[in-house]
């Protein structure tokens, strides 16, 4: 049985830690709803990008060369690129572990190919080096203050590799924020692009030709999805943070009460043991 000592100990110790969590969860709440209006208010340039490019895709489609474009080849998939977006730290509950099994299963499923890494984040990129994996670029401690360059850096990199054939297709793995309980994994193929269908009745009239205009748009295309992106896993990173803390602190909680509860027992047990000593010494003088 361990001793008042012990558990007084523990109990400080316990204590302590549960200081450092509701500290954790405070300030990832405080980040969270920066992160969150930045990320909600990424998705409407993200769609009329979308409704953009289909628009000019379809207007496009109708001289020769509208296939030409590199972004736009579709290839037999024989080298792929994943690029991964997680975090540089943990303590954020499954946030890392969910997205590295989506990432993990989609390499068991494509065995067959050969598979290269841009990984995002310490996480993912300790994960796959443990693995043996190729990674051909990584990128850290990108979170703290992101800006648009990262991503106009990352897209780039990509960019060009796909359309100098060094990979034939570039898969996106992310959280994306869903609301600060729950995130969702998404898995996209990056490039090629495909092209979303339009449903726009109207017949625009282009300054210069559709084609030239798609060609323009398409690497930025590229560039909103990836910074998007980052904007994404930011706020679930963030959310998950501040979920796990709670938890951690209400588990603190819980435990400090039953140290406590215990610690009364046994010095209830030594004291009635002490009574009964000291009962016992006096019965026997007598």
């Amino acid at each position: 049985m361990p001793s008042l000592i012990d558990i007084r100990r523990r109990v400080r110790s316990v204590r302590n830690t549960q200081q450092i969590t509701k500290a954790m969860k405070m300030i990832s709440a405080a980040k969270l709803r920066r992160a969150q209006e930045r990320a909600v208010a990424a998705r409407p340039y993200g769609a009329m990008l979308k409704q953009i490019l289909a628009n000019v895709a379809e207007a496009a489609s109708q001289s020769p060369d509208a296939g030409s474009n590199p972004l736009l080849a579709v290839r037999p998939e024989k080298k792929v690129l994943l690029l991964v977006v997680s975090a540089d730290r943990g303590l954020a509950g499954a946030f890392n572990t969910n997205l590295l099994k989506l990432a993990q299963r989609f390499v068991l499923e494509n065995s067959d190919k050969e598979l290269k890494f841009e990984t995002i984040g310490r996480k993912a990129r300790d994960y796959f080096r443990k693995r043996g994996a190729t990674i051909t670029g990584e990128y850290l401690d990108m979170m703290r203050q992101l800006s648009v360059d990262y991503a106009d850096k990352i897209a780039a990199s990509v960019i060009e590799r796909f359309s100098s054939g060094e990979v034939d297709a570039v898969y996106l793995f992310v959280n994306e924020f869903k609301s600060a309980m729950a995130s969702h994994l998404s898995q996209t193929r990056l490039l090629p692009i495909e092209l979303p269908p339009t449903s726009a009745a109207v017949d625009y009239i282009y300054e210069q030709k559709p084609e030239e205009l798609l060609g323009s748009l398409l690497p930025k295309y590229v560039k909103g999805q990836i910074y998007r992106a980052l904007l994404e896993s930011v706020a679930a990173e963030h959310a998950a943070r501040m979920t796990a803390m709670e938890a951690a602190s209400s588990n603190a909680s819980d435990m400090i009460d039953k140290l406590t509860l215990y610690m009364n027992r046994v010095r209830q047990a030594s004291i009635t043991r002490e009574i009964i000593e000291i009962v016992s010494g006096a019965a026997a003088l007598d």
